[in-house]
């Protein structure tokens, strides 16, 4: 081992000297400071320092020089640069010379605690490059007697004289060391060489000594031995005054941007400067092998002299692309690109596009593309092949073959399909005739043209189809999505698809890739093995268009297969033949009126003639239409027992969402019936609005939905009231009371979305004559008692005009019902679930029973996107069920992992989500299926009680399982506090299992810890292991922080109470927590402390006021010294104090690990944990297959990843292998991207304001661009964003977080603590997304430039004052949005 090092790793049995390690990621006892003084070396090849990235920031306040040779990477800086946002310093060495003198530097740097990353052109096999001396030793301990000024001048001139232009401002500390350091050794941080005035100066980072001896007179160079730190103006003092143009060489082959890092650094240095003064021009090169260095000036003047930027110098080892061609190529639409890219993935290198743009030679033009030209390709390589089948016919009827020839011949000529037996021919002995012959089989497609579907009859369809040749048309309807009533009466491309069909010998498919991905690839295989013609339709809604947004692709999909407009289904003539059925309905939840669009055409009505199963078959999927008529008899009979009360008749109307005008409205109907008024309440699109001009009382309720909309329930009605459907009137007496938040928009300019709803309203009905019974009522959330205190006024007013003011009621009011009377009512959880999934006649359950099954980890919820859709053909909601998993610290068995797949298939909505809670979570069950997927999971050792409900939910922990045996005690633990906290109640086993429930009194239910009400609300536990604060722990009201002793035992857990992230917007009575450290247990303690905490909340929470029930707001009335006490009262003993503890961030850490015993553990990367297939991801189908070989266990993580654990080390390559083959083997995308979290929010989420997991993405891409703009690619910022204010990806302890308020409009927050330590502040209380992209601009700019080493983006913000820091929950409004 090299003796300036206390001890050397690597990664590599080639590395001389050094201790192997299986992973580059050190543990913290192998980065402590040793007690020799001297610094840790770790020696990695430059494609691990990806793996190192989420750890760099830990490494460079360490005692470590990480050794990175690029020799074996073409010399390529790529992967070393990307760790320059790390705060770690950076030294590079261009020889083996360089190399051992730059290491004594390193290491003398990282002695003092700043970790260093010592890179170049050296031997990578060697850790000691020759340091033996105690001088040496000396040196890099700091106790050498060399003056700390020798050598300073060297590194102001180098090799030349000094020439600055006088802007250098006071270096940093570890700059000034870094000096001394080099001066020391004779040396300087960069080297000048050439003219003292020149007018060309070259910077280069990289190996740039073949220049050196060919400079002209007016270019010099300065060499960079030191990379970080590098202030602008250290950068700037290099350049002399008489320099007009700074050419910088980088050694970066494989970019991730356009530009190289140190390009930008200097670029971004001149920016900096005074205005007055000027800056030269700047270019970028790429700098190669130089093997002519005459030839690399002239490349360099020739550059200049053009403004070539940028350029390369020498021979790159990558070479470029070809120089684009001067003929204008076709333009393929971005989108459209999604198709032609799932038939490479299909077909591979049998994939052949008969009218791609890239096939066409220069000199064609945008025709060529057409299908109608392609076709004649097709034609003509078709009859190419029936050639070679007759040149094989021939073959074999001579006697120049032998046996085994004729054989495999005769077996291809069977089926020349058959691409095995074509390869099969590559080992025979084949005539000349048949030598150079393609026998594998291709696969031939054209891509259609809008023409193809104008002209049915005369088009190159009909010519196609015809001639019954064995071609494949892929033909793109773009048309944007309309309801049907709205749509032209026009023939579009899925016509095309059903006169094909009448036709009899052609396969056709229509298909939509943003709707049904599987059911789109199944199409494109049956196309291609059908032996004639074949039709795929294929659906890309506004697809010409590249402003059009995938999310805007994937709604109008939605919307177009839900409403029939565009099916989904397959017909295969050759099917009958099989025994099979030639059609086959693929759409989902296909509508009964389909057959309209069916008897649309001629040619279809011929068709449903000829065969009366297609018709049936699209009937038979059909939704439950909703019937008029039993609607109009409720209502009738209301009516009638309403009409038997003496007084004033009285229409009580009502449009909300959240449910609360709702419920203010039927307590108004309710007090106006007790006094004796004929009081009834509807929704407004319940009301036929030409019915409504002939009543005599209308009261409207109304609240507000995004940026002034009437709710979902009263938007049609709105719609009808603007199309002018609302007659005169004047015979009707009028009030209106509005519901809304005056702060919810606070900007000037938004200010009038306040109630907007009910003054549009009333402008409306104002315009109709209508009567005015009272002055319009605005209940605000701002006012003292909320819309409570306007309504207070209105009622009064109300009951004078309606003369009944002066009734004074002797019988008590009825106390609205609440959760707590839906709990106390339910025996145990049973309620009417029985008896509500028993009921056909609906998707839905009961509104009380839908509370009940969230206890049994069950929501409902419909599907958002398609309600207005559903609702214009008479439907109900496409109600569904979102379903959740209990899965303590998130861990399943691959057959678990089978199973919940299949589930997904077989009764949701094909894909599911890993949730932030480190479980499984379904949607799109329907009612019919509940049952059945609640017992597949148990059938499988799982279950979903108490997934949800006000009891304590999944118990999460860390997932790092490289800690081998004590991730094992963490997660036993987390099973233990699980199980000890789970209802008792049988409900769960008799509804779902089909267990018996007892007869009589003979045993009861009891609930020995939760009781009849269980708890006020919600209880989250979650337990972390330091240093990774993966789980979040302080944002949960229980919380155990891993502590072990000096042998990394488990002693015990500190004890955190009182974290919780639920807000409601503008009501400042709401607001996100972080727990307190209250003191320590012992792990046996532990479900005893979890007990008295969870007793403490039920019997202390807010029964009266949900929004207010949390742990948190308990903790903050008792005060957290007498909560504490009181759970110490309970336990019978005192909690020891708490033990230190420290976190370094909350993000997953991708890629492969070691653990202790030896084996692998690969972390995935899934996107906010949408387990799906899609185009170019097919995760859901690498996951399933990896689960089908895998001998170890799968770990959730709390922020929606998965760990594929506990793999034998002989297993690996098979793992990888699959990794690779499905593309999730991928891990270098942007910190950013990897440290993000989303909810699922829309189109499922009920609370959902705005989307969140499917717009999320899309907003990374643009933030990413500012990032790669201020050279922080792989710096992490923990961003995060819900489409509601409950929290469920914990927004509010991010660096950078965005909550949904309105569709597009977000609340921005900033300065959450990087590793969960710290919560954010609200920044804006409305932006969109460029008002957030103009936002962080100049912000990320800033920080990439001002920040300290080290420093996290939420830390930054604050020290900069751009934001406060939110130092407890109760403070969290204070010093919001600053101007």
């Amino acid at each position: 081992m090299a003796a300036i090092y206390s001890a050397a790793y690597a990664t590599s049995t080639a590395v001389q000297g050094a201790t192997l390690v299986p992973s580059p990621l050190l543990t913290p006892a192998q980065l402590a400071k040793a007690d020799s003084g001297l610094p840790a070396l770790l020696a990695v090849e430059p494609h691990q320092l990806i793996l190192l990235l989420p750890q760099l920031r830990t490494l460079a306040k360490s005692n470590v020089v990480i050794q990175v040779s690029t020799l074996a990477a073409n010399r390529d800086h790529a992967s070393v640069l990307a760790a320059r946002g790390s705060g770690l310093s950076i030294v590079y060495s261009r020889s083996a010379d360089e190399a051992k003198r730059n290491a004594l530097v390193a290491a003398r740097i990282a002695a003092t605690g700043h970790g260093v990353v010592h890179y170049g052109e050296f031997d990578s096999n060697k850790v000691d490059l020759g340091f033996s001396s105690e001088a040496d030793v000396a040196y890099v301990k700091g106790e050498d007697k060399a003056a700390n000024g020798n050598g300073e001048q060297a590194h102001a001139n180098g090799n030349g004289a000094a020439a600055t232009n006088g802007d250098a401002t006071a270096p940093s500390q570890i700059e000034v060391a870094f000096r001394t350091a080099f001066a020391q050794q004779h040396a300087s941080t960069s080297t000048y060489t050439g003219a003292e005035s020149p007018k060309t100066l070259l910077i280069a980072l990289g190996d740039a000594r073949p220049v050196e001896q060919s400079l002209p007179a007016e270019i010099a160079l300065v060499s960079l031995s030191l990379y970080r730190p590098l202030s602008p103006a250290q950068l700037r003092a290099v350049v002399p005054s008489s320099v007009e143009t700074v050419v910088v060489l980088e050694q970066v082959y494989k970019k991730s941007s356009k530009w190289a890092p140190l390009y930008l650094d200097v670029v971004s240095a001149f920016a900096e400067q005074d205005d007055e003064e000027s800056a030269p021009k700047v270019l970028s090169a790429t700098l190669g092998e130089v093997k002519d260095a005459s030839a690399a000036i002239k490349s360099i003047q020739d550059a200049i002299a053009a403004g070539t930027n940028p350029f390369s110098v020498g021979q790159v080892p990558s070479a470029g692309a070809a120089a684009p061609s001067s003929s204008k190529a076709p333009r393929q639409p971005k989108h459209e690109s999604t198709y032609t890219k799932l038939l490479d993935e299909v077909f591979g290198s049998r994939l052949w596009l008969a009218n791609a743009p890239e096939s066409l030679l220069p000199s064609q033009n945008i025709p060529a593309t057409s299908p109608e030209y392609a076709l004649g390709h097709v034609l003509g390589a078709n009859r190419q092949r029936e050639e070679l089948r007759q040149r094989v016919r021939e073959a074999l009827a001579s006697s120049d073959i032998n046996e085994r020839t004729a054989k495999s011949l005769s077996a291809w000529l069977d089926d020349d399909r058959n691409a095995r037996k074509a390869k099969a021919l590559g080992d025979a002995a084949l005539p000349s005739s048949l030598s150079s012959a393609e026998f594998a089989p291709k696969s031939n497609w054209i891509i259609g043209s809008e023409a193809w579907s104008h002209d049915l009859g005369a088009s190159g369809l009909h010519h196609a189809l015809s001639t019954g040749a064995d071609v494949n048309l892929l033909m793109i309807d773009t048309t944007p999505y309309h309801l049907p009533a709205d749509q032209q009466p026009v023939q579009r491309r899925k016509d095309a698809g059903l006169y094909a069909m009448t036709y009899g010998n052609a396969y056709v498919a229509s298909v939509a890739v943003y709707g049904d991905f599987a059911q789109t690839l199944r199409a494109l295989a049956e196309a291609d093995a059908y032996k004639g013609p074949s039709i795929v339709l294929a659906y890309l809604p506004g697809g010409e268009e590249d402003s059009t947004t995938a999310l805007d692709l994937l709604k109008q999909t939605k919307k177009a297969i839900e409403v029939g407009s565009w099916p989904l289904y397959r017909w295969d003539p050759s099917a009958d033949a099989q025994g099979r059925e030639v059609f086959q309905l693929d759409s989902e939840k296909i509508k009964a009126d389909l057959r309209t669009f069916l008897d649309r055409q001629n040619h279809l009505t011929e068709l449903s003639a000829r065969l009366p199963t297609f018709g049936e078959a699209l009937e038979s999927g059909s939704g439950s239409k909703l019937v008029a008529a039993q609607k109009r008899k409720a209502r009738q009979a209301f009516d009638a027992l309403s009409g038997a009360l003496e007084g004033p008749p009285l229409l009580v109307l009502f449009a909300s969402d959240g449910g609360n005008c709702e419920k203010l409205a039927k307590k108004f109907a309710t007090r106006a019936r007790t006094r004796g008024v004929a009081a009834r309440t509807l929704a407004f699109d319940d009301m036929p609005i030409e019915d409504l001009p002939l009543e005599t009382n209308v009261a409207f309720f109304t609240s507000v939905a995004g940026q002034g909309e009437f709710p979902q329930n009263g938007r049609e009605f709105w719609k009808a009231v603007q199309a002018g459907k609302l007659a005169d009137m004047s015979k009707v007496n009028t009030a209106i009371f509005g519901m809304g938040d005056s702060h919810y928009w606070p900007r000037k300019e938004d200010a009038h979305y306040y109630n907007k709803a009910c003054k549009d309203l009333h402008k409306a009905l104002t315009g109709l004559n209508a009567k005015e019974m009272v002055p319009l009522g605005l209940g605000d959330d701002q006012d003292p008692d909320g819309a409570q205190t306007a309504y207070k006024v209105w009622e009064p007013q109300m009951w004078k005009a309606l003369g009944v003011d002066d009734f004074e009621s002797t019988e008590p009011e009825l106390e609205p019902i609440t959760n707590e009377h839906i709990k106390i009512a339910s025996n145990y959880l049973r309620g009417t679930i029985v008896e509500g999934l028993q009921d056909t006649s609906t998707g839905a359950l009961a509104e009380s029973d839908g509370q009940l099954t969230k206890f049994h980890g069950i929501y409902q919820q419909d599907d958002r996107d398609i309600r207005d859709e559903r609702k214009a053909a008479g439907l109900e909601p496409a109600y569904s069920f979102m379903v959740r998993l209990r899965l303590p610290a998130g861990v399943c068995k691959p057959d678990q992992w089978l199973a919940v797949d299949e589930i997904a298939d077989a009764r949701g909505n094909q894909t599911f989500k890993l949730t932030t809670r480190q479980t499984f979570q379904f949607h799109g069950i329907v009612k019919s299926n509940l049952k059945p997927a609640i017992q597949e999971i148990n059938k499988c050792m799982l279950d979903t009680i108490a997934a949800c409900g006000d009891v304590n939910r999944t118990v999460m922990c860390s997932a790092n399982p490289s800690l081998g045996p004590l991730h094992t005690q963490v997660f036993h633990f987390s099973r233990e506090l699980s199980d000890g906290l789970k209802p008792q109640t049988a409900a769960y086993a008799e509804i779902w299992l089909d267990q018996k429930q007892v007869v009589g009194e003979a045993v009861k239910d009891v609930e020995p810890l939760y009781g009849e009400y269980y708890l006020p609300r919600k209880f989250k536990i979650a337990i972390a292991v330091p240093p990774y604060n993966d789980v979040d722990v302080f944002c949960h009201d229980l919380g155990y922080i891993a502590i072990l002793d000096d042998n990394k035992e488990l002693l015990g857990f500190n004890v955190t109470i009182g974290g919780g992230m639920g807000v409601t917007h503008s009501m400042k009575t709401t607001y996100p927590r972080l727990a307190n450290v209250v003191g320590f247990c012992t792990p046996d303690q532990g479900l005893e402390v979890a007990k008295a905490v969870l007793t403490t909340q039920r019997d202390n929470g807010n029964r009266a006021n949900r929004k207010n029930a949390r742990v948190k707001y308990t903790v903050d009335r008792m005060g957290i010294e007498n909560f504490t006490a009181e759970v110490e009262k309970r336990l019978g003993y005192k909690l020891q104090p708490a033990r230190p503890y420290e976190f370094t961030s909350n993000v997953d850490h991708f890629g492969w690990a070691t653990g202790s015993d030896g084996r692998r553990h690969f972390t995935a990367f899934i996107e906010n944990g949408r387990v799906q297939d899609e185009p170019g991801k097919p995760f859901k189908t690498a996951m399933r297959e990896i689960a089908k070989v895998h001998k170890g266990v799968f770990r959730l993580t709390a922020n929606q990843h998965v760990i594929i654990a506990d793999i034998p080390p002989e297993e690996e390559k098979t793992i990888q292998s699959l990794l690779n083959k499905y593309g999730l083997d991928k891990t270098d995308f942007s910190a950013l991207r990897l440290s993000s979290a989303a909810c699922v929010a829309l189109p499922t989420c009920g609370l959902a304001m705005a989307e969140s997991e499917r717009y999320l993405p899309l907003l990374i891409e643009k933030v990413e661009a500012l990032m790669e703009e201020s050279g922080l690619r792989n710096d992490s910022i923990t961003m995060r964003m819900t489409g509601c204010p409950n929290g469920c990806a914990r927004p509010w302890a991010a660096e950078i977080a965005f909550v949904g308020k309105a569709p597009g409009t977000y609340l921005m927050l900033l300065g959450g603590g990087y590793w969960g330590q710290r919560l954010n502040k609200i920044y804006r209380e409305s932006v969109d997304e460029t008002e957030i992209l103009d936002i962080l601009r100049p912000m990320i700019k800033s920080y990439a430039l001002e920040r300290m080493d080290g420093e996290h983006f939420g830390d930054f913000v604050i020290r900069k004052g751009i934001i406060s820091a939110t130092t407890e929950g109760k403070a969290f409004y204070d010093g919001m949005c600053p101007q």
